[in-house]
């Protein structure tokens, strides 16, 4: 019963800290205790009548202003993005700005409401004293945007954890299924009286597939190169069960980028899986699925089109709304903002446009 009190209360906090709804209720309780430490501060007294209160107000006006500018720009632009020298020169300069702003108010608008028998030594030290208080009060909050983005990413990546295995069981289930095989070694059999040589090519291209589903779909990042090639192999062997199927990859990128950029495992497989399935057209028309990969700047542009049946509706089908719904999802833990993914259906033909940074 005290494990789960402690946990219930760890998460409460780790919430108060990063959703949403708390948002309102974290500004106000900083607000709140941000004055009260300033109200505990001397400087202000160093005035007469309503006039403290003016001086109060400005100095904590200033110094919430230099906190949020430090929460909402110097941390996410600098800090987060490991620029520590130029964030420090920054902080350093703002604290300066700040400063200097507050004694120019304290001079322009407030001279000559000053208490006269306040002491030189003790309007120092009250000065020193609010600012020491306010250091703190910054580095704090740069620690709270730390802790944030801990507990953001933590969870992103516990997310992203849970939906990969779902995924590979679900490919596990889905993707090689008995009907394929079945399908692959029959035809295997027929070419081994007719063509023997093909046959063998047609196992080994069978066991390249089998070997990329086992063992690297496993890892976190692959080769693109093997990538490609695993889609070049289930492409490859779903034209020998089908005659009047053709399919085109071009990759227009330097052998060099291929060979060294990493993605995501099977991360283009399910749109491949669904433009080989809504490319079957039951007339025995001609049908294809061409596939295009780009690298340039940093950015990989994978763009898959596919002849439509017009008999068949692919947003009612499992495999293109489940499959689709959950590669998306995989995008936006893997990404966040800055990968595009475009589709666009016409009568004939079905494309996926996917941009992502490498």
């Amino acid at each position: 019963m005290k494990y789960h009190t402690e946990r219930f209360k760890e998460t409460l906090v780790m919430d108060f800290l990063v959703e949403d709804r708390y948002r309102f209720w974290r500004h106000f309780t900083f607000l709140v205790f941000f004055f009260f430490l300033l109200y505990s501060a001397k400087f202000w007294q160093w005035y007469s009548g309503m006039y403290q209160y003016y001086v109060l107000f400005l100095v904590y006006t200033v110094l919430i202003a230099m906190v949020y500018i430090n929460i909402y720009i110097l941390v996410p632009k600098f800090f987060f993005r490991t620029k520590y020298i130029t964030y420090l020169l920054l902080l350093v300069l703002m604290g300066v700005v700040g400063l200097n702003m507050i004694g120019y108010g304290f001079r322009a608008f407030f001279q000559d409401f000053r208490v006269e028998n306040i002491r030189k030594d003790n309007e120092k030290g009250s000065m020193y004293e609010g600012i020491i208080m306010c250091i703190p009060i910054i580095l704090t909050t740069t620690t709270v945007k730390l802790l944030q983005k801990w507990i953001t990413d933590t969870k992103r990546i516990t997310e992203l954890s849970n939906l990969t295995l779902q995924m590979e069981l679900n490919e596990l289930r889905n993707q090689i299924n008995p009907h394929f095989l079945f399908n692959m070694l029959n035809n295997v059999k027929a070419l081994t009286r007719t063509d023997p040589e093909k046959a063998s090519a047609v196992i080994v291209k069978l066991s390249e597939f089998l070997r990329y589903q086992l063992y690297e779909n496993g890892e976190e990042k692959t080769l693109l190169i093997s990538e490609i090639d695993f889609l070049s192999n289930f492409l490859n062997l779903e034209k020998i069960r089908r005659e009047n199927f053709s399919f085109d990859i071009d990759v227009a990128a330097e052998n060099t980028i291929v060979r060294s950029t990493f993605i995501p495992p099977n991360l283009f497989t399910t749109f491949v899986e669904n433009a080989v399935k809504h490319s079957v057209d039951i007339t025995s028309a001609e049908s294809y699925v061409k596939i295009r990969i780009e690298v340039e700047n940093k950015i990989l542009h994978f763009c898959c089109a596919n002849s439509m049946n017009p008999d068949m509706n692919i947003t009612n089908t499992g495999s293109g709304g489940l499959g689709l719904a959950n590669i998306k999802r995989r995008l936006e833990l893997l990404y966040g903002e800055t990968f595009e993914l475009n589709i666009m259906s016409t009568e004939k033909e079905y494309t996926v446009n996917l941009k992502i940074p490498v």
